[in-house]
């Protein structure tokens, strides 16, 4: 039987490529690598050749030996057991971009769903568990749309920090940066609040929050740094402190 389908997803991985990458490496559609992974088609020729030419290989190499077991290359389990080690001392993060909250939501748990996301490291961060999420919308202004916000997981709800800026996992808001406020007369609802006071601020259940991230560095593009006035800055206070006296108002 061919090895070739076992092959294509042990070398996927060596380069660190998603399956979406990787399609695009072979100008092919995305659910094709799944099914070829998944040994449920076979690839064609020349996508073999293809293969055959980004990774130096023969064709009977890539049909008939199971590369993840040769001398050469080393077990893809060895190469993942060093990379992992060398993540944890190089503080590996792991980032989500907009077009992959919706698969996070359901794989933010899944180790191997996790490995297949994009990877970079931040110098100025010193151990933790830290994650990227990319943010779209002007709902926290002045941090501007398309931003990406590392943030620190915090394990429980208990560690949360008053009025802190945190990406919320959750099943019914999904993946939104807000800053959480929280009321001790209802210990089950945390109130979510934009920087930007054109939104509302919002309730959320603690039992639907699947994870938080406290918000550590913010990196977005020089160009789409938004601009206040003093103007716009004294409106922004005046409103915050508004939303802060309704929130003060329903927590007596």
């Amino acid at each position: 039987m061919s090895k070739a389908g076992l092959n294509l997803k042990y070398l996927r991985k060596l380069r660190g490529w998603t399956q979406e990458e990787f399609a695009n490496k072979l100008n092919i559609k995305r659910s094709l690598i799944g099914a070829y992974e998944e040994e449920r088609a076979e690839p064609r020729l020349e996508v073999l050749e293809i293969v055959a030419e980004l990774f130096k290989l023969t064709l009977d190499e890539l049909l008939l030996k199971d590369l993840s077991l040769s001398v050469q290359s080393g077990s893809y389990l060895q190469k993942r057991r060093m990379q992992k080690m060398g993540n944890q001392e190089r503080n590996l993060i792991h980032f989500v971009p907009v077009k992959a909250a919706a698969g996070y939501l359901a794989g933010y748990a899944d180790t191997e769903f996790i490995d297949e996301l994009n990877t970079f490291t931040l110098p100025m961060l010193a151990g933790g568990n830290y994650r990227a999420f990319e943010i779209i919308g002007d709902s926290m202004l002045p941090t501007p749309s398309g931003s990406i916000i590392v943030g620190e997981k915090i394990g429980a709800i208990d560690e949360l920090k008053n009025n802190q800026a945190y990406i919320v996992v959750s099943r019914n808001e999904g993946i939104v940066y807000k800053r959480i406020v929280r009321n001790n007369k209802l210990k089950n609802k945390l109130s979510l609040v934009s920087d930007n006071p054109s939104y509302q601020p919002y309730q959320v259940n603690t039992e639907d929050i699947l994870e938080l991230w406290l918000a550590q560095v913010v990196i977005g593009k020089v160009a789409s740094q938004q601009r206040w006035d003093v103007n716009s800055l004294a409106s922004l206070v005046n409103n915050l402190q508004d939303q802060v006296s309704t929130l003060k108002k329903k927590m007596n």
